[in-house]
């Protein structure tokens, strides 16, 4: 539900206020309000209480104040809740609960007075539950006696609380009830005015970008592309640093193993896509923008592979952040890399309050699995996809969803790309104009979705969030199997100042370009879509993410040249201009686009109308439409039994190059 979904949102917020502001959690406080049934019933207030005091989620304590009607929309307390109040939840974190007559405006007054003292000595939560009533129901135009005849013959009877207390006072000499009479009719006046000058309001930049934000462009805006290479001693210094046991620190025996690997590629001048993150980290750090990387097992990592926290093997409690010490002390901003308690919906809740507060810092939350962030989806789709579009806010949060098919179960598998891509607002008949002064592609978009596959595009992506002008979310498809992939690692030249994100990466083989006729100066290593045309080529694969390695192995063992393979690390936004110039590169290939996801989930819903309004724009291709080879639609993400899965690998391959 949405009524709760705001709560870690808030307490992110003021954690990220305290932190950038070096204030004491006293400065900064989160007031939440509640309601009684959705206070009892939704799991993310538990999420959210959970944090109260983890090292790097605690924010102080927060005030909560529960509006308690005494009905759910419909629904009577017996139904609602199991516990006799609905602040129960509370006391699993042993949170003062104080509750009180919503009729007795002093007493109210006096709870919020000891809720406040309590939490700025204590440093805990405090929750006051304000027992009170509805007077028409849900809403004005509900009709509450269909569910709560008698309750609501006794409210409608009852007079108003300012009434109440207004009478009370005036009784009391402490008031005349003439200055009642001029208090009600002042704000009565107010409301009005508000209401009217509502209909032609019209939201000032102050109000969307203020405080850190200054100087961010909004959507409308145009922004300036940037590269986001590093200078190469940088590069070296922090892959070295990244590769080096710490001192004062036992370090177990396989991850010595692993540290002298990354040595050995360091020396290789290569990249795997620890060392690609690790370096965007580290390059930020230095540049002094904070970096935060939070979710499950995140120090580690899932799959064992990035270790930014390493334990001491001999002393309980010692350990060091590989990335926090890259310059002297003052001369970096710091690193948070801190594993959560074993919740998305809260967590990621957090991580996007924490991301509104400041946009010069990278923000990244990590699914354990990409499956996983299904439990968050409220989340996304309320704030993280369209809190641009609904409040004007914009968030550089980034998802890190591991995902990929290797023959496990269908909860490990798939981080629902096609949900992702549904959420996207780009128009998939619109061919955008991509001209330097022009173009407004990304600026528009509500956020990014990508599906990198080298450690150096990751590295830009991730950079790339800090040093634009604006801020949009970023939705990462990151890989497992491609983490000690071979061939899935980058030459430090990919790092190097003068480089930056690719959205599509075009044929890599030479001899696939054999042949090809120049019509203009060609890139020699095709790093980027070139002037080229080749007759040759029988057929062009687009695709997206490790399934690329399956088929580059598969071209190799077929020892086929005239099959060009094309990756699109960047969804969403749609390249559609590089779709269009590359199909162009092959007049006479047949447009295929392989997944290995079945043909109902994965990219192909997405991408399939928008390669064929990018061929609109083509000179050979004209009318073209792509064809699809992957598996059969499927309601599951994955099969769970590794003969299956090699099986349904080797027949669409096999497709793929038929």
């Amino acid at each position: 539900s949405h009524l709760e979904a705001v709560n870690p949102v808030v307490a992110g917020k003021a954690r990220a206020e305290q932190f950038y502001r070096g204030v004491s959690p006293q400065a900064v406080m989160p007031v939440v309000l509640h309601g009684d049934a959705s206070f009892a019933g939704q799991g993310v207030v538990y999420e959210h209480l959970a944090m109260t005091e983890l090292p790097e989620y605690s924010t102080g304590g927060t005030i909560h104040i529960v509006v308690n009607n005494q009905v759910g929309f419909t629904t009577d307390p017996r139904s609602s809740r199991s516990t006799p109040y609905c602040t129960d939840i509370a006391k699993c974190v042993g949170s003062p609960i104080l509750h009180v007559n919503g009729d007795d405006v002093e007493a109210v007054a006096r709870c919020f007075d000891i809720a406040v003292e309590w939490r700025q000595r204590f440093a805990s939560d405090v929750v006051i539950d304000i027992v009170c009533y509805r007077r028409f129901g849900h809403n004005e135009g509900d009709e509450p006696k269909f569910t709560q005849p008698l309750m609501y013959q006794k409210i409608d009877k009852q007079p108003k609380v300012v009434e109440k207390y207004g009478a009370a006072l005036a009784e009391q000499g402490v008031v005349s009830p003439e200055w009642i009479q001029e208090q009600s009719q002042a704000v009565d006046d107010a409301m009005n005015a508000a209401f009217e000058k509502a209909k032609t309001y019209d939201v000032e930049d102050t109000d969307i970008l203020s405080s850190f934000w200054a100087g961010m462009k909004k959507r409308v805006q145009h922004a300036k592309i940037y590269n986001t290479g590093i200078p190469r001693d940088t590069l070296v210094h922090i892959a070295k640093h990244f590769s080096t046991a710490p001192e004062g620190v036992v370090v177990h025996p396989s991850l010595k193993r692993t540290l002298r690997n990354r040595m050995k590629m360091v020396e290789a001048q290569q990249a795997d896509w620890a060392i690609g993150e690790a370096l965007a980290f580290g390059s930020l750090l230095l540049e002094d923008n904070h970096v935060r990387l939070s979710g499950q097992d995140v120090e580690r990592g899932t799959f064992s592979h990035r270790h930014h926290i390493v334990h001491c093997q001999e002393k309980d409690g010692v350990q060091h952040n590989m990335l926090s010490d890259l310059a002297p002390e003052g001369a970096q901003a710091p690193y948070t890399v801190c594993n959560s308690h074993l919740s998305e919906y809260g967590v990621l809740g957090f991580e996007l309050g924490f991301s509104m507060a400041n946009p010069h810092a990278l923000v990244c939350w990590e699914a354990q699995f990409g499956d996983f962030a299904n439990t968050a989806q409220c989340m996304i789709d309320q704030f993280i996809s369209s809190g641009e579009t609904k409040w004007g806010r914009q968030s550089g949060l980034v998802l890190l969803l591991p995902h990929g098919y290797e023959g496990m179960g269908p909860e490990h598998s798939s981080a629902r790309l096609e949900r992702f891509l549904q959420l996207c607002d780009d128009d998939e008949d619109t061919f955008p104009d991509m001209r330097e002064f022009a173009r407004q592609q990304i600026e528009r978009a509500n956020w990014q979705v990508i599906n990198p596959t080298t450690p150096a595009n990751l590295f830009h992506a991730l950079r790339r969030q800090v040093h634009r002008e604006f801020r949009k979310p970023l939705v990462v498809m990151s890989p497992k199997r491609l983490l000690r992939h071979p061939d899935a690692k980058s030459p430090f030249t990919d790092f190097d100042e003068e480089t930056r994100f690719k959205r599509l990466i075009p044929e890599q083989d030479p001899e696939v370009w054999a042949g090809a006729t120049k019509l203009s100066s060609a890139s020699p290593d095709h790093s980027h879509v070139v002037d080229e045309v080749t007759s040759d080529v029988r057929r062009l694969i687009f695709c997206s993410g490790q399934v690329y390695y399956d088929l580059l192995e598969a071209r190799q063992e077929k020892g086929i040249k005239d099959v060009a393979l094309a990756r699109i690390e960047q969804l969403s936004p749609f390249p559609f201009d590089l779709v269009q110039k590359f199909a162009d590169n092959f007049p006479n290939a047949e447009i295929t686009w392989v997944q290995e996801e079945p043909r109902n989930q994965g990219a192909w819903n997405y991408v399939e109308p928008r390669i064929e309004t990018a061929l609109t724009h083509s000179t050979h291709h004209l009318g073209g439409r792509p064809c699809y080879v992957g598996r059969k639609p499927s309601a599951s993400t994955a099969t769970g039994d590794k003969t299956i899965h090699k099986r349904e690998l080797k027949e669409f391959l096999t497709t793929a190059f038929e």
